[in-house]
């Protein structure tokens, strides 16, 4: 859980996103909000493996912006926070605000996961768009869109030695995947682009708070008996 990293969402670098021309103040808002709201999850996540301030910051800062990192290093481009370094202030300053809030964050934890389920639906749209941009191929699309949603978490549970996302029966990269095949099917038609987002959005975001509001999980598709 709580693996979102954010990807470039500033209106003069990502003005090519739909989400950016048609709402740049909101899309920028949504973006620093998003960072905050993931590097306090960081924090929290690893707080229980260790109690080293400067350890939680790096942590907070990879579990925000990992994701993202990974993907453009994958894609051959210029790593998003290189020139948009506000990200890095911002994800510095939500782990901050986590050691000073850390039991206020503890209680509103169910609200932190649906700030972080609206940055995740509208974060792997747009590294969707960012990996179109680079090459036509829908499969990379939909991988890059993935790599966003959740690298950042699986680094940071590598690094503390947590079960990772993978290990886990939690819904959180499955709405990923099936809101970024959605997105892949529908942006071909390319009748309405603002349609395609909007849906392939908010299906990961409906199916994200679902599974948070009624804890769903993945099935267990196979039963392995332990010696």
């Amino acid at each position: 859980m709580l693996a979102v990293s954010a990807p470039n969402l500033k209106p003069h670098v990502a003005a090519r996103h739909g989400l950016c021309e048609r709402t740049p103040m909101i899309a920028t808002l949504l973006a620093d909000i998003g960072v905050f709201v993931f590097a306090i999850t960081g924090v929290l996540a690893s707080a229980p493996r260790t109690r080293n301030a400067i350890s939680l910051l790096m942590l907070a800062v990879i579990t925000a912006l990992g994701g993202g990192t990974i993907r453009d290093m994958i894609l051959g481009v210029p790593v998003f926070w290189l020139t948009e370094f506000s990200f890095v202030i911002i994800a510095l300053v939500g782990g901050v605000s986590a050691f000073f809030l850390f039991r206020t964050y503890r209680r509103m934890f169910t609200l932190l996961l649906y700030f972080d389920a609206i940055g995740l639906a509208i974060f792997a749209i747009v590294a969707m768009e960012k990996s179109y941009s680079v090459s036509p191929n829908a499969g990379v699309a939909i991988i890059m869109g993935l790599i966003t949603g959740i690298g950042g978490g699986l680094v940071r549970d590598l690094l503390t030695g947590r079960p990772t996302l993978l290990l886990s029966q939690e819904l959180y990269a499955t709405p990923v995947l099936i809101g970024c095949v959605v997105y892949s099917l529908l942006r071909p038609l390319d009748a309405n682009r603002d349609l395609a987002e909007i849906l392939s959005i908010g299906l990961i975001l409906g199916l994200r708070a679902a599974a948070i509001r009624w804890n769903w999980g993945t099935p267990k598709w196979v039963n392995i008996q332990s010696d």
